[in-house]
């Protein structure tokens, strides 16, 4: 049987953590025979009563509480530490712990996961023995399609966050396929109309499966990221290591979207432009 570990990393979000976890045991159900799911649940020091939640109602999830707020890279490196994952010192691969699982799961507490999601994408990469990781089709709570996986940023990309250009006469007839093109980092729509998985550079960390090999050989998250493109960095080194990236549009997600960091906008919208300067900093020196 093989064996998935999912990490929930949440913050003050009580009320949708139950929720989404009510869902992971509803998919986890419809593939038990072949695909044993662990959940492991880090509580960023909320104060929602969100660890009592979990301690009380879900007594099959491994509850993780921190007493400082971790971000969502560290929360998610501290459950991989628990799973037996570590970053080597010297640089090379950690050694193979039997308590591993096959694959971990990311996923964000603000998540409904739709019928056998979790069992679709263990299947890709069970069946798929090259790929490193696959993210689900995202969806957001009134059904609308939401974009999980993209390009690496380029400047173009840049521009169109950074600037107003839906106000320059002519250009705001052409904005919404400006934002929905490839110049922005998007994926065709008819990929994800599609029952195919294809290759992508990046997937979003809201749920994003990675095989265990691949981050015994790349590594964890770089804690230099608290939160925001620490996804993005991971699936660049999983790329770099010889691990594609795929995103599967028959398992969807609903993914409410930023419940946590829209709590405190700023800092969250500070927080997202700080990673992505450290991210072209980082890979300018590559």
């Amino acid at each position: 049987m093989l064996k998935l570990a999912i990490v929930i990393v949440s913050y003050n979000v009580a009320a949708l953590l139950r929720d989404c976890l009510h869902s992971v045991a509803a998919s986890a159900r419809e593939s038990r025979a072949w695909l044993d799911v662990q959940v492991i649940v880090v509580d960023n020091a909320s104060s929602d009563g969100s660890a009592a939640l979990v301690a009380a109602g879900f007594p099959d999830v491994h509850l993780i509480a921190s007493d400082s707020n971790l971000g969502f890279t560290g929360g998610n490196n501290l459950a991989l530490h628990s799973l037996g994952f570590s970053d080597s010192p010297d640089g090379s691969p950690p050694s193979f712990q039997p308590s591993t699982p096959d694959f971990v799961l990311l996923l964000n507490p603000d998540t409904l996961v739709q019928g056998d999601a979790l069992g679709r994408m263990a299947a890709f990469l069970r069946d798929q023995p090259g790929a490193g990781a696959v993210g689900a089709n995202l969806r957001y709570g009134d059904g609308r399609f939401q974009h999980g996986a993209f390009r690496f940023p380029g400047l173009a990309q840049v521009v169109l966050d950074l600037y107003p250009l839906a106000e320059i006469p002519g250009v705001r007839r052409l904005w919404p396929r400006l934002l929905d093109s490839q110049i922005n980092g998007r994926y065709p729509a008819h990929l994800w109309a599609g029952n195919a998985a294809f290759p992508v550079d990046f997937v979003l960390g809201a749920g994003l499966m990675v095989r265990s090999e691949a981050i015994r050989q790349v590594g964890l998250l770089d804690n230099s990221y608290f939160m925001y493109c620490e996804e993005m960095d991971w699936c660049l080194r999983l790329q770099e290591a010889g691990w594609p990236v795929y995103a599967l549009p028959t398992a969807h997600i609903i993914h409410l979207e930023g419940q946590s960091s829209r709590q405190v906008r700023w800092d969250a919208f500070e927080r997202l432009w700080r990673s992505r300067f450290h991210f072209y900093r980082k890979q300018r020196v590559h």
